[in-house]
């Protein structure tokens, strides 16, 4: 029995999987919202460059990824996938359970992956400055490093209750050259809106958003980089899948069950879609996203189209959404706390290719607790979600007698996150549901627009 499953740096995948040349129904387009048009890449240059947007529209099943992308990501892939085997015998379960490693990257998530790739890549559009959002700091951090690796220069909108409960998310990005200021701040119109509104407001990443956006716009030989949520996101997060199917091959395994946290999307994405093409394509195998109760996108939001940010900035994007104007609740999985869900991964959930499941603070605090007790690595509490299903389904595995293999994207590591653990162990952490009427009120305004077919 492996404990450790490694593939060599000859076997890392050399080109991204992209989902949208085998989905069963084509992907909506984003539409303009003044005209209700779709748009078209012009559209897009005002915040990205033009390599990337044609990686957002592209159809195409492969897309190679640079050398120089591939030199940056050898740093710490390919990634390591492990056999919780401590954690199988705590829960005297018929089930085996591997988890991807993404916490070994330098910036401890699965984040680096796409950063490295987007900020080669406007390096080649002569690009030379960065702005961003970030939730609990993982992007932001990510981004940080990925822009001091090519030369150029970043400022990050961190939303303000992660900026102070995450100091040291903060500190990263600062060692690593970048700029972070809380979100809302006083720094963009935008900001300043929501400052005036309310001095103290927490943020949320879709007024970091509307900042980062408002400042690429309006700044010189700049553009905005986008974590999670948007197409060519989601396929440089493709080689995490694409490990996990080759690590899995070379012992004779191969997943029942896939399971990965989701906020916007790309963590969830990258473990996934490799094997949801095969389900596409007749493999019997259940793949499902783990959210918070407390944003609960997919489990009880609409199909409807949305703007990505609180500001309206953004094209109207195909997506499970709760209302773009939606505030969240200072839980700790920052990173899980975005209003709408990505369009592809939005996709599959209609089309039922995947299932969605929804998990309390204080239940994924206590699986992460008994993740660290049993594998020794402390999750991030973001990835404490996926956890929480694995354990979930490897009781229901032992209920049933029966054998599985579930494969869980341990999406990146918690020792930046300590304080969240220390507010659970002291009893101060409190469960949050959102409120039906309060979806219902988010979502009232998008009436207006069409819905996604």
């Amino acid at each position: 029995m492996e404990k450790k499953v490694f593939l060599s740096e000859k076997d890392m995948p050399r080109a991204w999987y992209n989902i949208q040349a085998d989905l069963p129904h084509p992907l909506p387009p984003p539409l303009n919202p003044a005209t209700g048009e779709p748009i078209t890449p012009d559209m897009l240059e005002a915040i990205f460059p033009m390599n990337l947007i044609e990686q957002e529209m592209s159809l195409s099943r492969s897309i190679p990824i640079p050398d120089e992308v591939l030199e940056q990501l050898l740093l710490w892939r390919p990634t390591p996938m492990y056999r919780a085997t401590a954690l199988e015998k705590r829960l005297g379960t018929p089930a085996r359970i591997y988890y991807k490693n993404e916490g070994v990257s330098p910036a401890g998530s699965h984040k680096p992956n796409t950063s490295v790739a987007q900020a080669y890549y406007n390096k080649e559009a002569g690009i030379k400055r960065l702005t961003t959002e970030t939730g609990a700091g993982q992007w932001g951090s990510a981004l940080a490093f990925a822009c001091n690796r090519f030369g150029l220069e970043i400022k990050v909108y961190m939303v303000r209750v992660s900026f102070d409960q995450k100091p040291y998310r903060r500190m990263m990005m600062e060692t690593w050259g970048g700029t972070c200021v809380p979100s809302p701040s006083p720094d963009t119109s935008a900001g300043r809106g929501f400052l005036e509104a309310d001095p103290d407001h927490s943020g949320s990443l879709g007024i970091a958003i509307s900042e980062a956006i408002e400042d690429a716009v309006t700044s010189e030989n700049t553009k905005y980089s986008l974590g999670s949520v948007l197409n060519h996101v989601l396929l440089h997060q493709s080689v995490i899948g694409l490990e996990a199917r080759k690590q899995l091959e070379s012992i004779g395994e191969y997943p029942d069950i896939i399971i990965g946290c989701a906020g916007g999307g790309s963590n969830f994405a990258g473990i996934a879609f490799p094997f949801i093409r095969d389900k596409i394509h007749g493999k019997d195998i259940r793949v499902i996203a783990s959210e918070p109760t407390s944003c609960p996108t997919l489990t009880r939001g609409h199909y409807v189209y949305d703007f990505g940010d609180t500001a309206k900035t953004t094209p109207l994007l195909p997506m499970y959404s709760i209302g773009h104007g939606f505030i969240p609740a200072p839980i700790h999985a920052g990173g899980l706390r975005y209003h709408g869900m990505a369009p592809l991964v939005s996709r599959v959930f209609t089309d039922g290719l995947i299932e969605a499941k929804a998990y309390n603070q204080l239940e994924t605090f206590a699986a992460g607790i008994a993740f660290a007790r049993t594998e020794g690595f402390i999750p991030a509490p973001e990835t404490n979600h996926a956890i929480a299903c694995a354990i979930e389904e490897a009781k229901r595995a032992k209920e049933e007698g029966k054998e599985r293999v579930i494969l869980m994207n341990f999406s990146g590591h918690g020792i930046i996150d300590l304080p969240s653990y220390d507010a659970y162990l002291s009893g101060k952490l409190q469960d949050h549901v959102m409120p039906d009427e309060e979806i219902e009120k988010l979502l009232k305004e998008l009436d207006e627009y069409p819905k996604p077919k």
